[in-house]
């Protein structure tokens, strides 16, 4: 199959494949699932299963994050979120539910901006850090370029322990209003914590951030059913091709550095447990899930969802709505037993069963399996 095709005279396009368009073979072997470590390791920090929680406040509150944690995940919450926000959170998502399913859509959206458009509390930020550092999980905050040069310093002084500085799409230098510009290398070098960034879209700019001495690359732009970036700005990344132009990019700059690992992190149209074992197949080191956690009992949103671009003052890109059904307890949800046949509870304990099936007894050696094409 030709990687371009010609989409008029003189324009070509490249071929690409999302998730739903490829399949995991299985090798000669097989091995029992008590055998299989999904274990990954990111800097000093050790995580029982690859995940990263979108920091999403419809999904992850403080509490959720340090549960995630305990359960062998990283929790993140958005620095720049409600909990940083208002003193009682709750409260504001609980007023936005109460909107119900049928509400009309422009006025869930101006209910979202008005409650973003609360300045970012500093003493707000820090309690919440403060929060996740008694419950003693690894403690994690999402900046956004725009606001990590201001914040990042006064989230690390109130104990964060990984920075997680994330945008629809995060190049190395970020140009601000009035030409000033995040210059992440060196941003990232004056810093005692590691960083991860993203997203990312392909190989070039995959590899201008891991340059930047990031520890991590998300690649994506954290779609999904309730994000329209592309409807918006036409902006859409096939998440099969995305993460494995990720994975040729790391291995290229692991022989430029003579061996410094970046990890790359998938985000984005991640639905089911299925996409999660493709999603590492493919290349990924570890998952970033939003959508997925709204059918946890401890979701702050009950089951609603909206993504961090949704309250966006100029250009929203994404909507407040129903998602999950918020009815399974999270460790369940994670870890197990399933609910159901579909692929939306037990998220790791089929990946576990994914890698026992295809013979694969570690994530790196996954990263190696069979794949096809469909159609």
């Amino acid at each position: 199959m030709n990687e371009t095709v010609e989409i008029g005279m003189g324009r070509s396009a490249r071929r690409t494949f999302g998730l739903e368009d490829i399949d995991i073979v299985p090798s000669r072997r097989t091995r029992s699932s008590s055998k299989v470590s999904t274990a990954w390791q990111i800097d000093a920090y050790r995580f029982e299963i690859p995940l990263i929680t979108a920091a999403c406040d419809a999904v992850v509150s403080p509490a959720v994050a340090s549960q995630v944690g305990r359960l062998g995940g990283l929790g993140v919450i958005d620095g720049e979120g409600l909990w940083a926000r208002h003193a009682n959170p709750q409260k504001i998502i609980d007023s936005i539910v109460a909107l119900g399913p049928d509400a009309d859509p422009t006025e869930v959206m101006q209910k979202l901006q008005a409650a973003y458009s609360v300045p970012v509390s500093e003493d707000l930020l820090a309690e919440a850090i403060g929060s996740l550092r008694g419950a003693g999980s690894t403690v994690a905050v999402r900046l956004s370029p725009q606001n990590a040069a201001a914040l990042a310093p006064k989230a690390i002084a109130a104990g964060v322990e990984m920075l997680i500085i994330q945008g629809t799409i995060v190049s190395a230098e970020h140009v601000q209003v009035g030409g000033e510009a995040l210059n992440l290398k060196s941003f990232i070098a004056d810093l005692d914590v590691p960083v991860i960034v993203g997203g990312a879209t392909n190989y070039q700019t995959t590899t201008h951030l891991m340059r930047t001495g990031a520890a991590g690359v998300i690649v994506g732009t954290g779609s999904g059913a309730h994000t329209t970036t592309a409807e918006v700005l036409g902006i859409a990344v096939p998440m099969a091709t995305a993460i494995a132009d990720a994975a040729a990019a790391r291995r290229s700059y692991l022989d430029e550095t003579g061996g410094r690992y970046v990890h790359v992190i998938a985000a984005g149209d991640l639905h089911t447990s299925a996409d999660i074992a493709k999603a590492i197949a493919c290349g990924a080191d570890a998952v970033m899930l939003g959508e997925p956690l709204t059918e946890a009992q401890e979701a702050p949103a009950a089951g609603w969802f909206w993504p961090t671009t949704a309250a966006h003052p100029v250009l929203p890109r994404g909507f407040a709505g129903p998602c999950g059904f918020a009815d399974v307890p999270l460790e369940q949800l994670l870890m197990g037993p399933a609910v159901s046949a579909d692929g939306t509870s037990n998220l790791f304990g089929a990946l576990r069963r994914a890698m026992a099936k295809a013979g694969y007894s570690d994530l790196k050696e996954f990263q190696k399996v069979g794949l096809t094409v469909r159609g």
